[in-house]
């Protein structure tokens, strides 16, 4: 017998936790890494190609511009 199969939850990276300076700012990469030929975001991440390219080199005041970026795609539904 089968197991019924479970539902497929969003995969996504939180942003972090305001005005927390004690740990570096992580990647939102979730491993998912397609562009939407339309918006030109990556479809787990929601970064843009430049933004994807200069993360390793960006400061945390960088990263964090970037996830303020994120952020505000998602509450607009940008896929």
């Amino acid at each position: 017998m089968n197991a019924p199969p479970r539902p497929v939850r969003p995969v996504r990276a939180e942003p972090p936790a305001p005005g927390d300076t004690t740990r570096p700012v992580r990647s939102p990469c979730v491993s998912i890494c397609r562009i939407d030929a339309g918006s030109g975001l990556c479809i787990g991440c929601q970064r843009t190609l430049d933004e994807i390219g200069d993360w390793g080199a960006m400061a945390d005041a960088g990263r964090l511009e970037v996830w303020e970026r994120i952020v505000e795609r998602r509450d607009a539904g940008a896929r």
